[in-house]
């Protein structure tokens, strides 16, 4: 421990608060609160017979700390969430993949307001439902919808005339400007029922709505509501009754060696409506109470809809805390229990039950993929004839367009599986304008191993056939200090070209280094083939916006940084392009005025 550090533990507070661990770069490595940051803090670095594995290692890389005080646990809680959220500190357990959770989004801030899919939440006056670890339920879900509610799905409402969804009942078109905004929102709030699964409610108003409309003998409407109404109805008899009454959300929890799950039952007015697992990252060696404390912070945090009750599988220190935080959520009362008999016992061991059945699939599926790569790695060798299987493979792949735009991409796989954090792709020079696949691949491969700062392979594929192999091998043995395997991977009928061997080696078709070899080929050629696209892109902008005046290269460059595409630069107001470092209200409207009048 630095001085630093040490003077800092001895100055710490008698209160609530926030503190935030850092490492030797000052990255935040950790985040946590107390209700007293002296004792918190400094119990740390206090006899460590009683903490993890985990807490030893971290606590072995704390080079500095930092700390917030707050006027009480609550601002503590909260802040703590919203420093997890941000820095996504290493020691702390996460969600897996959390930031990609997709959300089904209403707009509201809209006139007609459309029902989408999307992973960013926004305060931006529209409702959020979610979030959800299965997308091709929300996808499912926003084609249920439509199928139930005639909703407009084009971001227009400028066409004039409808499309064919009004023809075939599936859009009551209010960009012809005829439909009365009242009738949609009266179905949008129908939508937003059925996602909080308040379906009998969702009946009772469309009930009302048939009987009214057909009493001012509006027929065609009467008509459609009661279309709608059998459709839900039929969903509705999909769902099973629970409980008698009120919203729940039921927490199971599993653990093992292979992480931690955590299954959700939704339970909105007596029924359920759906359920979701998640899986935690760095939860291995952690107890149950400390993974499932750090699931409900960062699960409700994120979370647009609060129940009524939350049932939990175990009991935790901080649950009273929790039942004041979710209510300063909600705007009501929140409880959180633990049950100890009956249905909502009953519901707790179902969703305990339901979580470890996920995580023994899941640990099966990452033992057999582990197998699976690791075996394709040892049979690899077998085929090649290598004294020992590759742990490190490199494959290149050149990609281009009559010799423009000419790009490589390296991937490298380790143990069988990609490892994109070492991927790299170069802009090659030396043949820009002629195409010469042999001469491409030799600058890579110079540009890849004249300086060796980067570990070298255990086995380099190159994408081609014998003549691209002998072109890659008089660079590689050039000074005859490179050893390493060289493989050539011919593309049509993927056999594979070996050093001093005129004929190819064919893999059996059903093995599992043919495949390895497959995949290893193909995310080289995805990796060479986008940064391509990504040039040619980035060159067609530029001739482009090379003939709107006042636009040189710099505001070039500006422009493409700010909106990322030309399609983001054409689709942009005057007021938008003024915001682009360089630019002033003038080239502003250049540009405005020059895509407008392409239009025109």
């Amino acid at each position: 421990m630095n001085s630093e550090l040490a003077e800092k533990l001895m100055h710490l507070p008698d209160k609530p608060g926030v503190y935030l661990m850092k490492g030797s770069q000052g990255e935040i490595i950790y985040v946590g609160k107390a209700v007293n940051l002296k004792n918190r803090v400094r119990s740390y670095f206090q006899a460590s017979r009683n903490n993890s594995a985990k807490v030893l290692a971290m606590v072995a890389r704390i080079a500095d700390l930092e700390y917030i005080v707050t006027a009480t646990e609550m601002e503590a809680l909260i802040l703590e969430c919203n420093l997890i959220k941000k820095y996504r500190p290493k020691y702390n357990i996460s969600l897996k993949d959390d930031k990609s959770f997709p959300y089904i989004k209403v707009t509201l801030n809209e006139k007609f307001p459309l029902v989408l899919v999307t992973r960013r939440v926004l305060k931006d006056g529209a409702r959020y439902f979610g979030p959800y670890t299965n997308s091709g339920a929300v996808y499912e879900t926003i084609r249920l919808l439509k199928r139930l509610f005639p909703l407009r799905s084009c971001r227009s409402l400028d066409a004039g005339r409808p499309c064919l969804q009004h023809h075939i009942k599936r859009c009551l078109a209010p960009c012809t400007g005829t439909l009365k905004p009242e009738v949609y929102d009266e179905m949008i709030k129908a939508v937003c029922l059925f996602l909080e699964g308040r379906s009998d409610e969702v009946v009772r108003e469309l009930r009302r709505r048939m009987v009214a409309a057909a009493q001012k003998q509006e027929y065609e409407q009467a008509a459609r509501l009661r279309d709608q109404l059998a459709a839900v109805e039929s969903v509705i008899e999909k769902q099973n009754i629970v409980t008698g009454a009120g919203d729940q959300d039921v927490i199971g929890l599993a653990s093992s060696a292979a992480g931690s799950c955590v299954q959700v039952f939704f339970i909105r007015s007596g029924k359920m409506v759906g359920r979701e697992y998640f899986m935690l990252s760095g939860s291995e060696a952690e107890d149950e109470i400390e993974v499932l404390t750090a699931f409900i912070k960062q699960y409700y945090s994120r979370s647009t809809f609060i129940p009524r009750e939350v049932l939990l599988p175990l009991g935790l220190p901080e649950r009273h805390l929790f039942a004041e935080w979710l209510s300063s959520i909600k705007g009501g009362r929140v409880m959180v229990e633990i049950p100890k008999r009956g249905v909502k016992k009953d519901l707790v061991t179902m969703a305990v039950d339901n979580a470890s059945i996920v995580l023994r699939e899941a640990a099966a599926r990452m033992e057999a993929d582990v197998e699976n790569t690791r075996g394709a790695v040892i049979e690899l060798a077998a085929f090649l004839g290598l004294p020992s299987p590759p742990e490190r493979i490199e494959c290149f792949d050149i990609s281009h367009i009559q010799g423009s735009e000419t790009v490589a991409s390296m991937v490298v796989f380790e143990g069988g599986q990609p490892q994109k954090n070492s991927y790299r792709r170069y802009k090659l020079k030396t043949v820009e304008g002629k195409p010469d696949d042999f001469k491409s691949m030799q600058e890579v491969l110079l540009r890849r191993y004249q300086n060796m700062t980067d570990p070298l392979p255990d086995l380099i594929v190159i994408d081609g056939g014998k003549g691209q192999l002998n072109a890659a091998l008089e660079v590689i043995r050039r000074d005859g200090t490179m050893t390493v395997p060289v493989v050539g991977l011919a593309k049509e009928f993927e056999h594979i070209f070996c050093e001093g061997n005129s004929q190819p080696l064919i893999l059996p078709r059903n093995s599992k280094a043919l495949y390895l070899m497959q995949r290893i080929r193909d995310e080289a050629h995805r990796t060479a083939i986008g940064y391509h696209r990504k040039l040619r892109a980035r060159r067609n902008m530029v001739s482009v916006l090379d003939n709107v005046p006042g636009i040189g290269a710099k505001r070039r460059k500006a422009l493409w940084d700010y909106f990322g595409s030309l399609t983001g630069i054409k689709a942009a107001e005057v007021e938008a392009l003024t915001l682009v470092p360089g630019m002033n209200r003038k080239a502003a409207t250049s540009v405005y005025e020059f895509f407008r009048e392409g239009k025109k």
